[in-house]
């Protein structure tokens, strides 16, 4: 049985899914292999597979073509997903199952000429925009989701069937506990600590309009620590001379990151104690232990009964840059109100508490390979 994980986009991705190919790699029968695309995508493999005590799996990097290599080039133009698909797709359809926790490998997906391979899609973020459930996901045969929120969403848009759909709680937990142990203190204070968590889209991002107000706020006050750690894709693809004048800007109780490890593993969510955001899924990986949250409306938008902002349910949400500070310091003492409603939003996000999470996925991926369908829902 010849699977292969394919690592299309940016290396936060393989927080979400190696974990399923090393236990795949233990099995009989099973070989497997990891297909990247960022080069950085090996190093984080290997952080990954070193924390679980046990050898990566092999990698190869994909081919890009001209094309792919010409985009790749001008920073800001991206992976060049399609471009490094059709360069690869001949050598990637001979696999047996491919597994992705990138849904435009729906692309590829399209390009089979019969039931093989079977295309596995395990989702990456946990949050509630309608990314989440695009329609090409409906492409894809067997469908890992975290929790059961998503895959009720699948049911219910038609990108699965029942058979077809397997939770496996956020793997990403298990694997940043244990990358995160012996890790230094972030402030040299013992002060409560507050992250703000933007995310990258400029249509949802509250960067541009919270950024300036919120340093200016958190530097005249000695009461908090301010983390800055926005999306990792958000300075990915902006010059070394650029995220160096940010992260210039730190001080005793400010830290700005634009692309550390710690964006990815979990150390920021875990460490503060009082979350600022906007649209990022990261947020249900803080209210994992429920905590106060702030969340930043400064585009205007109608969220009210919206199922794409559910989770702005779990705290209060402002609409003014001025009110920054003034929200981070009323919001443990109106937290109460939120908190049953923050379990059940993350539970529902996150899946239950399941400590063997990538041994159920490699279950679900081997018993649809070999009956057509799964055994665990």
């Amino acid at each position: 049985m010849k699977i292969a994980f394919l690592f299309i986009a940016e290396a936060y991705q393989t927080y979400h899914g190696y974990t399923i190919a090393l236990e795949l790699a233990k099995r009989d029968g099973c070989d497997v292999i990891a297909y990247y695309n960022d080069p950085t995508v090996p190093e984080h493999l290997l952080r990954i597979a070193t924390a679980n005590g046990v050898k990566p799996v092999p990698v190869k990097r994909l081919k890009r073509g001209f094309l792919g290599w010409m985009i790749q080039s001008v920073r800001f133009l991206g992976m060049a997903k399609n471009q490094v698909m059709r360069a690869n797709m001949r050598e990637l359809l001979s696999y047996d199952v491919i597994v992705s926790v990138e849904n435009t490998v729906a692309w590829l997906a399209k390009k089979r000429k019969s039931d093989r391979p079977v295309f596995v899609f395990k989702s990456h973020g946990a949050g509630d925009r309608d990314v989440a459930w695009h329609p090409r996901i409906a492409e894809f045969d067997l469908l890992l989701p975290h929790g059961s929120k998503t895959a009720e969403r699948y049911l219910e848009q038609g990108l699965g069937q029942p058979n077809g759909i397997v939770t496996t709680g956020y793997l990403k937990t298990e694997v940043t506990e244990r990358l995160r142990k012996g890790k230094q203190a972030l402030f040299e204070n013992d002060r409560p600590a507050v992250i703000y968590n933007p995310h990258k889209d400029r249509k949802q991002s509250s960067w541009r309009q919270a950024i300036e107000p919120m340093l200016d706020q958190f530097a005249r006050q000695d009461i908090f620590n301010l983390i800055v750690a926005p999306h990792i894709k958000m300075f990915r693809r902006r010059s070394a001379s650029v995220r160096e004048k940010w992260e210039s800007r730190s001080t005793e109780n400010i830290l700005i990151d634009t692309c550390s490890d710690r964006l990815l593993d979990n150390s920021y969510t875990v460490a503060a104690d009082i979350y600022i955001g906007d649209v990022s899924s990261q947020v249900y990986e803080f209210t994992a232990r429920p905590r106060p949250c702030v969340f930043l409306n400064f585009n205007k938008i109608d969220w009210r009964d919206n199922p794409n902002y559910l989770f702005w349910q779990m705290g209060e949400v402002i609409d003014d840059p001025a009110d920054i500070f003034a929200a981070v310091a009323r919001a443990h003492e109106m937290h109460p109100q939120y908190i049953e409603i923050q379990k059940k939003l993350t539970r529902d996000a996150l899946g239950d508490d399941i400590e063997n999470g990538a041994e159920y996925a490699a279950d679900a991926i081997m018993d649809y390979y070999h009956h057509g369908k799964t055994q665990r829902k």
